[in-house]
């Protein structure tokens, strides 16, 4: 603008000088030329400057800094850390005490209950999902942790039972989630990272047991399936009905399945699940728990971020990434939902100030008016938001294609801003609930409000902010009062360390690891959930998780490893953990 205003300025004096020489024709043109010369240079000039600003935001952004001195303020991240502190490298001691727990873990079952689907530390025995045998959940589940740890030996014996001993003719039920994510997410995963041809085989053949599901009026796979005779199956609990969690949590695998086959129906069957909830989105872009799987429909339901609802929303996010961002119809659904959830869902505790994630219950009156009641209620399942809404800042909602580690929020949009505020704190939120007598958290937690009479309830003992709904001094705890080695809160922790390079956030892990070295592990061999934690000495309940060794440990591990590990630029994990690459779509995807 400034050479342009000097040729306006050098124009007009040669224009007067001319003028008072009687040369008013050839000044005229002279003039002409001179501005339309500026005014080119000028489009030029300002087209070049708008690319660069497009193609290297960063440098901008870095000469900016420069020019602007001390009157140039980065506004601060909660949870983003020092970026003078960053250290990605490995923590090995940490690292490798995780490997151990994993030992511990697996050589017990090997020991005592190799093949079968679950296992029972205390009584040293295993057991089956059916009478007609199992499938090895365990087995399916592990492999992957065990080479990502480069445990060779255990690798090698349980790809020896893979190949010789897995068998999925059996003529009974089992969960279509369930399977799909464990067994069929372990075996995908596993064939990945070894590139051995009996991985595939096996996931090939589930794939086409689990694909007989699908079969229905509505495209909505059905809750059960039965493996040996390649049938789907109706839930009898919940006639009529599929849990929205579990129809919307198959994608991953099914899409990953077709890339690696070059069969698209893998792909298509799940894609048109998604396609019929973006149909069915009901105001305003939440989701209920249970969907008519006749008709396509979401129905009156729970509307939570917990059990049948939280890896809806996981995956929003993950199918995005999986394909390196190129299917935009996720990430619209996926901003959709955080808007929703924040404006409907997000809550804060009475004293402390907590975030948490508030639950809607449908309610009909006299007149059969439908109406919402909100529920201060937060399943320890929902603790995956928070690194998931950490994750999705620097991705979806970032205004250049790589984030710094620790981002600036310059670089983020403002509801990537919003998404990483409220991220960082349903991490202390899940922090906060571990604050037990035991140090592990509780299955489910309620908050405090106003009227919940929890003081009179709990006689003077009601905590600050959250509460285990009928836990009473001296009875017997409820089912909220339980740890059962669920993965959730480290799983946000490792998210966290990896876009912020953070180290509280390994500190909070280690703490984690701490108490389930201390309160968990079983000393001849395994882990058992705990009964009730807020009591001490610790009553056990004699079972080990499968997601133990598939997530719990191996989101332990990839939090002390070194950052280049599996990182969040090349892979995207399923809802069990299991490692899966980022890719271009093989096929021509999409709705609308």
């Amino acid at each position: 603008m400034a050479d342009a205003t000097l040729r306006k300025r050098n124009a007009t004096k040669a224009s007067q000088s001319a003028a008072s020489s009687n040369d008013a024709e050839d000044v005229e043109v002279a003039s002409a030329t001179s501005v339309t010369t500026g005014r080119l240079a000028y489009l030029v000039f300002s087209i070049i400057v708008a690319g660069f600003l497009y193609m290297y935001p960063d440098v901008i952004l870095q000469l900016s800094e420069q020019w602007l001195g001390s009157s140039y303020v980065e506004s601060p991240l909660p949870g983003a850390g020092d970026p003078h502190a960053i250290d990605l490298s490995a923590d090995i001691g940490k690292r490798d005490a995780v490997v151990e727990a994993f030992k511990h873990a697996w050589l017990a079952y090997e020991r005592d209950a190799m093949g079968d689907d679950e296992y029972h530390p205390i009584s040293h025995k295993g057991s089956n999902l059916t009478k007609a045998g199992g499938i090895g959940y365990t087995v399916a589940d592990s492999i992957d942790t065990m080479l990502i740890m480069g445990l060779d030996d255990e690798y090698q014996r349980a790809k020896e039972w893979v190949a010789t001993k897995l068998s999925f003719d059996r003529d009974a039920n089992f969960n279509t989630f369930e399977t799909t994510i464990r067994v069929l997410g372990g075996l995908l995963s596993a064939y990945h990272l070894s590139d051995d041809p009996v991985f595939l085989e096996k996931a090939v053949d589930l794939g086409d047991r689990i694909l007989t599901t699908f079969d229905t009026p509505s495209g909505l796979p059905l809750t059960m399936v039965n493996l040996g005779r390649r049938v789907g199956v109706a839930d009898p609990d919940y006639p009529g009905l599929v849990s929205t969690a579990e129809v919307a949590t198959l994608q991953l695998e099914f899409r990953y399945l077709t890339l690696l086959t070059d069969d698209d129906i893998y792909w298509k069957k799940a894609e048109k699940v998604m396609a019929i909830i973006k149909a069915a989105r009901m105001p305003p872009g939440l989701a209920t728990i249970f969907m008519n799987y006749q008709e396509g429909r979401f129905v009156p339901a729970a509307i939570r971020l917990g059990s049948r609802g939280d890896s809806y929303y996981e995956y929003l996010l993950k199918q995005y990434l999986q394909t390196n961002r190129t299917e935009h119809v996720y990430r619209e659904m996926y901003a959709d939902t955080m808007d929703a959830i924040h404006g409907h869902l997000i809550k804060t505790s009475m004293n402390s100030h907590l975030t948490y994630t508030a639950e809607l219950i449908p309610e009909r009156n006299m007149n059969g008016e439908l109406s919402w009641r909100l529920t201060p209620k937060q399943d320890h399942l929902v603790c995956f938001l928070g690194g998931s809404l950490m994750l999705g800042a620097v991705t979806t909602e970032a205004l250049v294609d790589e984030v710094p580690i620790p981002p600036k929020s310059e670089l983020l949009t403002s509801h990537g801003i919003r998404d990483w505020k409220t991220g960082a704190e349903l991490i202390r939120t899940c922090m906060a609930t571990h604050e037990t007598a035991t140090g592990l958290a509780p299955e489910i937690v309620h908050f405090r409000i106003p009227s919940d009479g929890v003081d009179s309830m709990l006689q003077g003992q009601a905590p600050q902010d959250w509460y285990i709904k009928g836990a009473r001094p001296r009875q017997f705890p409820p089912l909220d009062a339980r740890y059962i080695l669920r993965p959730e809160t480290v799983e946000s922790l490792f998210l966290a360390f990896r876009v912020t390079g953070d180290r509280r956030y390994r500190e909070w892990g280690w703490q984690i690891f701490q108490a389930i070295e201390k309160h968990c592990r079983i000393e001849t061999g395994g882990y058992a959930s705990v009964v009730n934690v807020d009591e001490l000495p610790v009553r056990h309940e004699d079972k080990m998780e499968t997601f133990l060794m598939s997530e719990t440990l191996k989101y332990l591990y990839l939090l002390f490893a070194d950052a280049s590990v599996l990182p969040l630029s090349d892979y995207v994990f399923n809802t069990e953990a299991h490692p899966f690459p980022v890719f271009n779509p093989p096929i021509r995807t999409g709705f609308s």
